[in-house]
């Protein structure tokens, strides 16, 4: 159950309803003058850096230790400088002088120990990214402006998860971090701090000029809750957002218009039917998972669903040119092939053309979120697809996702960075993001043995041998990477391709100190 929960605050962006007042805390409102961006973003229940992973607020009002440059490597933030002591295995972070939260209060090496110990001693705390951090054996405050980390064991990614955005202590010492009202009246030290949460309608960011970087060009940003990917794109057209993630239907319509600037992110974005490995179906039927793929023409739903703005997906290191390994079974589209196997395994097509074994029909059942459009389309012709080849995978169009009781959902997850980050809580048997309750020992050992290696030619094998133990026995049925399709009205400049995106195309607004309105 806490997993579950977990993920629902981690992932799912809902559309639930949650009590929300005008931020209280910066005590400021919105600018109605200067330069404002709006933008058309999904809804959100909290705004808190470890309970939001996959969203664009949580990013530009905190900050981290660390942050991720164009190419997705992890460079200081709030840390001025560090050192790495590999035989103590243990950092040492210099903090930037002069830091403040959104408060006016100072940042200090108290408010980093509060938070790393938030995340590694908090039974309380249901996050999906806990398991990043399990290494962590001590926080010590040296002074105001130095902290050190010391590890139980490598965790060769640990840079890459000390991006986490810190948690101010003076506010949240002593609150319970899951209902505090701070996840409604966030308090950072980033880019921009919030002004105002309209429930359901919009939040309003201003720019925090006394931030330590380079403070941002754009004064306001207002994020208009628009979850609905149809609305998004007539909201474009309209003038009533300035930018939005569109799906590639919806993004074709923009291009070579004049007024309009479309911008195609690579992502490390994927698709996948991802099955719940509690539920009775796959508990029996496991072995026709690595089967699935090579009933499914991927080819044509990156074609149709995406406009060919995709690729077609085999593994979830796919996108990562360092790590991925191109070698692994593909699972290509080969019906023939696929009637093949899952005749050896005793299934006989029925007078339907469903197969069949010991009375019970090859039949189960898919959820997708109904303002998704994008992943409904994706799983009405994988459905299609199925049926063709025997299937019978039935469709389930949902407001929200009802963990108990789904067979398999369309997921959508992605590793942009280190390749620890996207896979060892997915995948790892038993880790805090592992949702799907997924278990493999072989797995479980190449995940262990990369994360623990500092050596990169030992961690590229040990990941090449994670990829064929994952292909040969997957959690998911891959589908497809999409592409992140920006689309901006022409005075909107400084968006910046360079970085491969995450989840849900998230992570446009990583230099948004650069861009300007015209």
């Amino acid at each position: 159950m806490k997993i579950l929960k977990a993920w629902a605050y981690g992932l799912m962006m809902v559309l639930a309803c949650v009590c929300i007042a005008g931020c209280g805390n910066t005590g400021s409102t919105a600018s109605t003058s200067g330069k404002t961006l709006t933008y058309a973003s999904p809804d959100y229940t909290t705004i808190n850096s470890i309970l939001n992973t996959h969203d664009e607020l949580p990013d530009i009002i905190f900050s981290g230790l660390m942050t991720y440059d164009a190419k997705g490597n992890p460079i200081p933030d709030l840390a001025a400088s560090y050192k790495f002591d590999p035989a103590s295995l243990t950092y040492t972070f210099h903090l930037r002088d002069n830091v403040k939260w959104h408060d006016g209060q100072p940042f200090t090496a108290a408010d980093v120990k509060f938070t790393l110990d938030t995340l590694t001693h908090n039974k309380d705390l249901e996050a999906a990214i806990t398991d990043n951090y399990k290494e962590i054996q001590e926080v010590t405050v040296v002074d105001d402006h130095t902290v050190t980390i010391t590890l139980s064991r490598p965790n060769a990614a640990m840079l890459n998860y000390l991006t986490i955005g810190i948690l101010p202590k003076h506010l949240l010492e002593g609150k319970d971090i899951m209902t505090d009202s701070f996840n409604q009246h966030p308090v950072g030290t980033g880019r921009y701090k919030l002004v105002s949460w309209d429930k359901g309608q919009s939040i309003t960011v201003e720019k925090n000029k006394d931030f330590y970087g380079t403070v941002p060009k754009i004064d306001t940003i207002i994020f208009k809750i628009i979850p609905d990917e149809n609305a998004k794109a007539a909201q474009v057209k309209s003038g009533g957002v300035d930018l939005a993630w569109l799906n590639a239907q919806n993004a074709a319509s923009f291009r070579g218009n004049a007024a309009f600037t479309v911008y195609d992110f690579k992502t490390a974005d994927y698709r996948a039917i991802a099955p719940n490995f509690q539920s009775s179906f796959w508990q029996q039927h496991k072995e026709i998972i690595p089967l699935l793929g090579y009933a499914l023409d991927k080819k044509a739903i990156v074609q149709s669903v995406l406009n060919g703005q995709g690729d077609v997906a085999y593994s979830p290191l796919q996108m990562n040119s360092a790590y991925n390994d191109s070698e692994v079974e593909h699972r290509e589209y080969d019906p023939a092939l696929f009637a093949q196997k899952i005749e050896a395994l005793g299934w006989k097509r029925g007078d339907d053309g469903i197969y069949a074994k010991d009375g019970e029909r090859l039949a189960f059942s898919v959820d997708t979120r109904e303002y998704e459009e994008e992943r409904v389309d994706i799983a009405k012709i994988a459905s299609s697809q199925f049926k063709q080849a025997g299937v019978d995978m039935q469709v389930h169009i949902v407001p929200k996702l009802n963990w108990k009781t789904l067979e398999s959902f369309l997921i959508g997850d992605a590793a942009p960075f280190d390749p620890d980050n996207g896979t060892y809580d997915l995948f790892y048997t038993g880790a805090s993001g592992n949702y799907t309750h997924y278990t493999n020992p072989a797995v479980d050992r190449y995940l262990a043995q990369a994360r623990a290696s500092y050596d990169p030619a030992q961690r590229k094998d040990a990941y090449d041998q994670f990829q064929k133990a994952w292909a040969a026995d997957p959690a998911f049925i891959m589908i497809a990477y999409l592409d992140g399709n920006y689309v901006c009205a022409k005075k909107i400049t400084g968006l910046s391709t360079d970085r491969i995106l995450g989840h849900h195309a998230v992570g446009v607004m990583w230099n948004v100190e650069d861009w300007d309105i015209q």
